[in-house]
């Protein structure tokens, strides 16, 4: 792909910017980038953070490299998701967990999921889930030093346990 300004070199910058809900995709050479702007930021770390960040608020505008990380498994690129709301393959969830975490807690307050329970497991779900909770409180509590509150929850436990459930 050429240079869309000079027409003369390959264009190895690309540039997606989203003004009022228009996108407008720009694909430059380094040097008409540079001559533009667009490279300083590249330059610039604290200038490059900050757009990303904007970006991500959803405003501003995005540089994107030809040197894009793909999936090592299908290939998919992040870029991707971004257009269609969809990952390639299972393993896109871990090598993209940076971009995705902060969507995830954004859109949904965490990244943990919460959705319905298999009718077949549901109890033993539940029941993981509340020992998991009275655990989680037991140790605050101890940390808190607020002893009293410890012992009734490690009573709590030892019960909930003894019962099955």
């Amino acid at each position: 792909m050429q240079c869309q300004s000079c027409g003369l070199r390959p264009a190895t910058v690309h540039v997606t910017r989203i003004v009022q809900g228009q996108v407008e995709q720009a694909h430059l050479c380094a040097q008409c980038a540079q001559e533009s702007g667009e490279i300083d930021m590249l330059a610039n770390p604290a200038a490059l953070l900050q757009s990303l960040l904007a970006n991500f608020a959803g405003q501003g505008q995005t540089l994107q490299t030809e040197k894009e990380t793909r999936c090592p498994s299908c290939g998919f690129r992040f870029s991707e998701f971004r257009e269609t709301g969809r990952l390639g393959c299972p393993s896109c969830y871990t090598h993209f967990r940076a971009e995705l975490e902060p969507l995830l807690r954004r859109l949904h307050g965490t990244t943990e999921h919460r959705g319905k329970l298999p009718l077949r497991r549901g109890g033993a779900f539940e029941r993981d889930r509340k020992l998991q909770t009275l655990r989680r409180d037991l140790q605050q509590a101890v940390a808190r030093e607020e002893y009293e509150q410890a012992a009734r929850l490690r009573d709590e436990i030892k019960q909930f346990e003894s019962e099955g459930g």
